[in-house]
């Protein structure tokens, strides 16, 4: 996936982050950084392929927009149907979300004895141009869906690492269940 060929603003995006990077260690110091970033790329609603903005009609999609050929970084759009949402998953990586269309719910988790889900807070609310993180430091357990019911909306997320390709978790909140997932991507259609 060449740099040079993507929208300037996600270029712009993906040169920025990619020298936060490379430059510091401390994520206590780089998500913010990161964030600052996100926050400009998803302000302006006009540079998304269209290909990586459609819906399923049954299954939210995650598009690869970039990936960093170390797997140290990459770039995807989730793209949520109507009252679409995941199930209460973690990330094991650092990750930067964006709010670029719509909206959308946010529930942290934190996990407790024998794997059960408990719900940390109150749901938190994304509205286009709003930024939030994830990481194992701050908190990587959550469930995000679709504010709407109606619409599609639209988020994009910064991760420290191919999180395609990252063994992740899905915890039950019945039963306390841990099942091990590979997301992979969704493939866009022209």
């Amino acid at each position: 996936m060449n740099v040079d060929d993507l929208h300037p603003a996600l270029r712009t995006f993906v040169y920025g982050a990619t020298q936060i990077l490379l430059t510091e260690a401390s994520e206590e110091l780089f998500l913010p950084r990161v964030g600052e970033l996100m926050r400009a790329l998803v302000s302006y609603d006009n540079w998304l392929d269209p290909a990586c903005a459609q819906n399923h009609p049954s299954f939210y999609q995650q598009y690869l927009l970039y990936a960093d050929p170390s797997d140290r970084l990459s770039v995807v759009s989730f793209v949520w149907g109507p009252g679409q949402s995941t199930p209460i998953h973690d990330h094991t990586v650092w990750g930067v979300i964006g709010m670029l269309r719509g909206s959308e719910y946010a529930q942290q988790y934190d996990v407790g004895v024998g794997g059960r889900p408990n719900p940390i807070g109150h749901e938190l609310r994304l509205m286009p141009g709003d930024v939030e993180y994830v990481s194992p430091h701050l908190g990587d357990v959550h469930q995000v869906r679709n504010a709407y019911s109606d619409r599609v909306s639209i988020s994009i997320h910064a991760y420290g690492g191919n999180i395609g390709k990252i063994k992740r978790h899905v915890f039950a909140a019945d039963t306390g269940n841990v099942k091990e997932f590979i997301s992979g991507y969704a493939t866009p259609v022209n």
